[in-house]
C-alpha cells in the first residue's frame, strides 16, 4: 500500500472511510493489526526519542490523526486525502460492530471514566459485545491482565493510556494475540463517556478542533508548543526539498 513518509514515519495514504473498510476486512479475516493514530506531537516524540520510533516501526499502519500531519504532507509535495482520527476511526468501528456484533475490550483513563465509556456503549451499540475493560493505573512490571485479554479473543482492542504509552503496552504484547485489531485511541474514552466535549463540526471543518480543545482545556498549552517546532522542521525539509513517498 502507498504511504507518505514524514520525517521518518510513513503515514498510509488513505481516507477516513477507507481506513475502516480496510481495518473490518483485516477483521474479518482474522489478521492481527496494530495502528498509531499520529498527530505532530508523535511525529516529534519519534524523532525525539528512539525507543519512540521504534513503536511506530512495529505498527501495521499509521494514520495522520491530525491536520498538521496532512498540511506537512502537502507542503512536503505528496498529499494525504485527509485526517483519520483515532475518535472517528473507534466511532466508526463501533458502528459496524453494532451490525457484525464485534467483540471488544477497552483499556485505559480513570476508572469512573471507563466505566462511563462502557456504559454509554452498551446503550448506544447494544449489539457490540464488551468482553472486558481495565482502567489506565496498574502496575505496568505485573499487568498479566494481557494473557487474559488474549483468552477472550476481542475483535478490537482500544488503547487509551496517551501516546507514547498505549503504543508501548501494545508493542510489548501484541505477540501473546493471534488476531484482532489493537489502536490507541489516546482521549477517545473521555469524549464518548462525555466528561470531554468534541469540537463542533464547524470547528472541525475548519480544521480548528485543536483550537477548540487549547480552549477548553488550557491546560495543554504546553503540549500545543510542539506545534510550531513541528512546522519548523517541516518548513526546514521543504527548503532542503525533502520530501519523502513510496
Amino acid at each position: 500500500m502507498r504511504h507518505v513518509t514524514i520525517m521518518g514515519v510513513p503515514f498510509l495514504h488513505i481516507g477516513q472511510q477507507g481506513f475502516v473498510d480496510l481495518l473490518v476486512n483485516r477483521i474479518e479475516q482474522q489478521e492481527k493489526t496494530f495502528v498509531v493514530t499520529a498527530n505532530p506531537e508523535v511525529v516529534m516524540q519519534a524523532n525525539e526519542n528512539p525507543t519512540v520510533m521504534s513503536y511506530l516501526q512495529q505498527a501495521t499502519y499509521i494514520c495522520a490523526d491530525g491536520i498538521g500531519v496532512v498540511k506537512a504532507a502537502q507542503m512536503l509535495g505528496d498529499s494525504l486525502p485527509e485526517r483519520v482520527t483515532g475518535y472517528d476511526t473507534m466511532v466508526r468501528l463501533l458502528e459496524v460492530g453494532q451490525q457484525k456484533h464485534f467483540k471488544i475490550y477497552l483499556l485505559g483513563a480513570q476508572k469512573e471514566t471507563i466505566e462511563k465509556t462502557v456504559a454509554n456503549i452498551h446503550q448506544n451499540y447494544p449489539n457490540v459485545d464488551v468482553v472486558g475493560y481495565h482502567d489506565g493505573y496498574f502496575d505496568w512490571n505485573n499487568n498479566d491482565f494481557a494473557n487474559e485479554i488474549a483468552t477472550l479473543q476481542p475483535d478490537l482492542v482500544f488503547v487509551a493510556l496517551g501516546v507514547p504509552r498505549q503504543e508501548k503496552w501494545i508493542t510489548e504484547n501484541l505477540d501473546k494475540f493471534s488476531k484482532g485489531v489493537f489502536i490507541g485511541v489516546g482521549g477517545s474514552f473521555d469524549v464518548i463517556a462525555g466528561t470531554v466535549k468534541r469540537a463542533p463540526v464547524i470547528w472541525q471543518k475548519l480544521n480548528l478542533e485543536w483550537f477548540y480543545r487549547l480552549l477548553r482545556q488550557p491546560s495543554r498549552f504546553g503540549r500545543m508548543l510542539v506545534l510550531p517546532r513541528f512546522a519548523l522542521k517541516i518548513i526546514a525539509l521543504k527548503l532542503k526539498g525533502q520530501g519523502k513517498t513510496k
